[in-house]
């Protein structure tokens, strides 16, 4: 074997090593949303793919949060509110995901995509709670 069979094994390694990385799969919610990558952006941390399994009502989330936002715990108030936003993406109530989450930024000082459309964003997702919950 020769030098310059050793470089192009090598070669040909990396270029598996990138074809694999760029196959990589889609999850169902950018399957979703496609080439829209703004509602995407928009859900990605912010719905639950299946918010049966958290446990809490939407109504007990606000709660915690007023209580902890009452306490000046910030943070607590901010993952409360969050819980809650995520809960009213899944109902569909668009009034309250703007209201939770603009509380979210309120408090984080962070930047909710969600709040730029959240009529697209809650449709989206409402088409993926169709899709892959209430079969």
């Amino acid at each position: 074997m020769g030098l310059l069979d050793f470089f192009r094994r090598k070669e040909k390694k990396e270029e598996a090593k990138t074809a694999t990385e760029s196959q990589r799969q889609m999850t169902e919610l950018e399957k979703l949303c496609g080439d829209d990558k703004e509602t995407y952006e928009a859900l990605l941390n912010t719905m639950f793919l299946d918010p049966q399994k958290i446990g809490v009502s939407m109504k007990e989330a606000v709660e915690n949060a007023k209580k902890f936002e009452k306490e000046k715990d910030l943070t607590r108030a901010r993952v409360w509110y969050q819980i809650a936003g995520g809960l009213a993406i899944y109902e569909g109530d668009v009034e309250k995901v703007v209201e939770y989450f603009g509380k979210c930024e309120k408090l984080s000082g962070a930047s909710y995509p969600i709040l730029k459309n959240p009529e697209k964003a809650v449709a989206k997702a409402q088409e993926y709670y169709e899709k892959f919950l209430k079969s």
